[in-house]
Parts: C-alpha cells; sequence; structure tokens
C-alpha cells in the first residue's frame, strides 16, 4: 500500500516516480493503461506499484495529477478523490503549446477544484520540466516548486513532498493564484521550447 498515487504514466508521471522513491517513499502509478502503469512501475523499481486509476487511488491520500488538463478534468469524473490531496501539475496550453486555452478569470487548478468539491486541490509543479525532476540534473541546485491551495493543510504536505524530492517549496498563496502560476508555467514552456533555453530551466523568485 502507498499513501502516494501518481496518475498519468508520460514523462512528468516518470520523474515524479523516480524523484518520489529515491526520496524513500512508495508510490502508486495509475492510468488508464494499466499495463502502461505497470511497465513505468517496474521501470521505477521496487518502491513503486502501477494499475488502474482506480487502485492507485484507493491506495492514496495524496494524489498527484501528472496528465494534461483536459485529460485531468476527464479522469475525475471516474474517480473518488473525497477527503485526498490532489496535486495538479498541468498547465491548460493549446494544442501548439503557445498559448492558454482558460485563464485569469479562472484556472485549471480551480476548474479541478470545481470537478473534486470533495478533495483539497494544491497547484504545483506545474513551472518544471521533467528533466528537472531528476535530482542529478539538478546538480545541487536550487529549483523552486510554486504551491497555491485553500486547504492549508493540503498545501503543507504537498510541501514536504516537495522538499523530500529537494526542491524548494515556495507558498504562492490561495487557489486562486494558480490563475497566474499558469501563465508562468506558459511562458516557461515558451523560454524551453520556442526561444532556445531548453528543458533545464525554471523560474525562481529571490530577494535582492
Amino acid at each position: 500500500m502507498s499513501n502516494i498515487a501518481i496518475i498519468g504514466s508520460g514523462n512528468m508521471a516518470a520523474g515524479l516516480a523516480a524523484a518520489l522513491t529515491a526520496a524513500g517513499k512508495n508510490v502508486f502509478i495509475g492510468a488508464r493503461d494499466a499495463a502502461k502503469a505497470q511497465a513505468l512501475a517496474q521501470k521505477t523499481g521496487a518502491q513503486a506499484q502501477g494499475g488502474t486509476l482506480a487502485q492507485a487511488v484507493a491506495a492514496a491520500q495524496t494524489v498527484f495529477l501528472a496528465l494534461p488538463y483536459a485529460a485531468a478534468a476527464e479522469v475525475l469524473q471516474q474517480l473518488d478523490v473525497s477527503g485526498k490531496t490532489l496535486i495538479d501539475i498541468s498547465n491548460p496550453v493549446t494544442a501548439d503549446f503557445q498559448n492558454l486555452s482558460l485563464g485569469f478569470t479562472t484556472s485549471a487548478a480551480e476548474e479541478i477544484a470545481k470537478a473534486a468539491p470533495q478533495a483539497a486541490v494544491v497547484k504545483g509543479f506545474n513551472t518544471v520540466f521533467a528533466q528537472l525532476l531528476d535530482p542529478a540534473a539538478r546538480s545541487g541546485q536550487t529549483v523552486q516548486v510554486f504551491l497555491a491551495a485553500d486547504d492549508e493543510e493540503a498545501k503543507k504536505r504537498a510541501a514536504a513532498l516537495t522538499a523530500d524530492m529537494g526542491f524548494k517549496a515556495v507558498d504562492a498563496g490561495g487557489l486562486r493564484n494558480s490563475r497566474f502560476l499558469e501563465p508562468l508555467g506558459e511562458m516557461n514552456i515558451l523560454f524551453g521550447f520556442f526561444l532556445g533555453k531548453g528543458t533545464g530551466i525554471a523560474p525562481m523568485w529571490s530577494g535582492l
């Protein structure tokens, strides 16, 4: 049994699974194609299990939604996430990755919270590329993860996991601030894929 689930089987899911297990956590990876989740779990190592979406969520207190926004919203209609902490890592990008499909008056995280009102939603990791989930890729450098949530206990749980993975958790206030974190995530995508900076980058707030 694991109290951490990862929903998804793509690059971000794989990176989160590797980072969490490297931090000594047990994870359950769930996907619509259970065979893909099981294959990823086998690749990740002995601290990972894989199976269906329902199996992953049932085993977990904290659930990483490592899916594109539209897919996450669809998946939540199939699952009972009551009482869970949901960490939404998505950016609601258009198909060409060069614009957001919603924002400023709402956000992907807020829409996910509406779809799962019995869960506590935390926005996080949407400004971190999969490459930087690997501790070796960070080479001892500080990478900030901005966390926005209305439920303070859920935010604390997310912050603790963030720190365990070797990131610096930054409290970004309430969930409505996802309206501003998601454009930041899109800007990071533009820097990484369209402005030649590559995926070894992440935004950082610092005092002068």
